[in-house]
């Protein structure tokens, strides 16, 4: 069972390249959708988020506020680090749960990881190839004004408080140019896909 690390800055096309590999039959692993069920009402996580930033980072009815924690650790890197502490171990765990299942159920499947901070947490890791998504910034500013409705000025910020592109590619095994047309980028996925499971 190949284990693919798929991962890319924002709007860097990494969502569309998952799309088509799960069409083509890669049995794909979401790291975001991980992290909100490590973080479900009444979740350890959860509970060590408020005990951690404040009661006030949970709504009413028990979930996340993520707006409220969002704010409170964007640009601060220690908070960052304690958040990060709480996350990162229970998606791990999570992450390696899905893996086996994943084989359990094919042994043969390939198995991709839809991971946006892989630079920021790639240690010791399992991959037997790491996939990046890549487009220049000024590109990713454009569609994140575009696409997302945000201001030149937000999109610039978030895109500044990732790993830099330059490190993210050091990483790479394979890279997928998203700069060109929609059917560049899907025909370098089908051109993965058939390495992938030749």
């Amino acid at each position: 069972m190949p284990l693919i690390a798929l991962t890319g800055g924002i709007a860097s096309g990494k969502s569309t390249i998952a799309g088509r590999l799960d069409e083509r039959g890669a049995a794909i692993v979401d790291a975001d959708q991980i992290v909100r069920d490590v973080q479900q009402p009444g979740s350890p996580v959860l509970e060590q988020i408020a005990a951690t930033f404040g009661a006030d980072m949970v709504r009413g009815d028990g979930s996340l506020d993520r707006a409220a924690l969002g704010a409170k650790v964007f640009g601060d890197p220690g908070q960052l680090a304690a958040l990060n502490a709480i996350v990162h171990p229970a998606v791990r765990a999570e992450s390696a749960r899905r893996f086996a299942e994943a084989a359990a159920a094919d042994p043969d499947a390939v198995v991709v990881y839809d991971v946006p901070l892989l630079a920021e947490a790639r240690a010791s890791d399992p991959w037997d190839l790491v996939v990046v998504a890549h487009a220049p910034a000024e590109i990713r500013v454009q569609r994140l004004v575009r696409q997302r409705g945000m201001t030149e000025a937000d999109a610039r910020a978030r895109i500044a408080a990732q790993v830099s592109d330059e490190d993210r590619l050091k990483l790479a095994d394979v890279v997928i140019d998203t700069t060109g047309t929609m059917a560049d980028t899907l025909r370098q996925a089908d051109a993965l896909w058939e390495r992938l499971s030749g």
